[in-house]
């Protein structure tokens, strides 16, 4: 499925990405920092060969613009923007997390230090307004205005969701109801902002763009408990990290927090300064028996339901309309 899509998009999504990057100021090594997340080349500025990233959420933008009636090329300013600011907002949450690698690679911080990450972050940022300006070029005015606005909004919600997110860390209690909120802004904002942009640009109407919208806000839930299931029960084959990763990290996904919730004596596992084999091993029995698993399957199904409604609610026609419905269904067949 996904690449049937990416056969269909991914080379002008790619083109039009490079046209905007080039874009850049000319100054030593910058145009590397640039490039050399988005996968283009190595830290020595020569061609990388090997996949750093599916390119999900322009595409989303291309699909969406295609499935409400229009010519998927017209949102291509609009699929280049959310991919650079997307990867902008990874840039500096590898800095903000102290993570060493990103698809197996060195990320940019560690490479070139933080102030020079901090600034190449910022260049992609601007670099995906510049990107989305270009809307001028293949839509209406008012259209590119609501592309504008809702490009905007998005901004703030990732904020509010990164800044919850850091937040969490240090707070002792979260509830299931805090978590959703937070990854309503870091993770399921932008996606529904791709299907809103392109669902405006390919119809012409809010209304038919607010269906998409939500399409994209409850996929992308449902997408990141998905992944909170992974990162506990995930098949290490298919998921390329250690079983029970998030359990080692004490990262706070909903399974543990519904498990914390349940178990005291999870509780005070989670207080002890490192996590043995065993310790982890305990945690996850404990998760078993407190049903976290069931649990989060079940609110992602919610979640997932409600964004095929959404989606048949907009009324997507086509191959692009076959291809989201597929596309929704490949990213939940991960296996656990």
């Amino acid at each position: 499925m996904i690449q049937d899509i990416a056969q269909r998009y991914f080379a002008e999504i790619d083109r039009t990405m490079r046209q905007i990057v080039a874009l850049a100021p000319d100054a030593p090594d910058l145009h590397v920092m640039l490039k050399y997340p988005l996968g283009w080349v190595d830290e020595h500025d020569q061609p990388y060969d090997r996949a750093t990233g599916k390119r999900i959420r322009p595409m989303v933008v291309l699909l969406c613009a295609e499935a409400a009636g229009g010519d998927w090329h017209d949102a291509l300013p609009a699929a280049a923007a959310v991919e650079l600011l997307h990867n902008f907002t990874l840039i500096h949450d590898d800095i903000q997390d102290d993570s060493p690698t990103r698809h197996g690679r060195p990320t940019v911080w560690q490479i070139w230090g933080r102030p020079n990450a901090i600034n190449a972050g910022d260049a992609l940022f601007t670099l995906a307004y510049v990107a989305l300006q270009r809307l001028e070029t293949t839509s209406t005015p008012a259209v590119t205005l609501g592309a504008w606005r809702i490009f905007n909004e998005t901004m703030l919600e990732l904020t509010r969701g990164q800044h919850l997110d850091m937040r969490f860390e240090q707070q002792a209690d979260v509830s299931v109801d805090e978590y959703i909120s937070m990854i309503r802004g870091k993770t399921s904002a932008l996606l529904s902002a791709c299907a809103q942009i392109g669902a405006l640009v390919g119809s012409g109407d809010a209304e038919t763009a607010r269906h998409y919208a939500e399409f994209g806000l409850n996929l992308g839930i449902a997408f990141q408990i998905h992944d909170d299931i992974l990162g506990i029960w995930g098949d290490e084959t298919v998921t390329g990290k250690s079983t029970a990763t998030d359990i080692l990290s004490k990262k706070k996904s909903l399974p543990v927090l519904y498990g914390l919730a349940q178990s005291n004596t999870l509780v005070k596992i989670y207080e002890r300064p490192q996590f043995s084999d065993a310790d982890v091993h305990e945690a996850v029995a404990l998760l078993d028996a407190a049903g976290a698993r069931t649990y989060a399957t079940g609110l992602e199904n919610t979640y997932y339901e409600r964004a095929l409604a959404a989606l048949e609610a907009a009324e997507p026609i086509g191959a692009a309309g076959q291809l989201l419905r597929g596309l929704a269904a490949w990213l939940f067949a991960r296996a656990y």
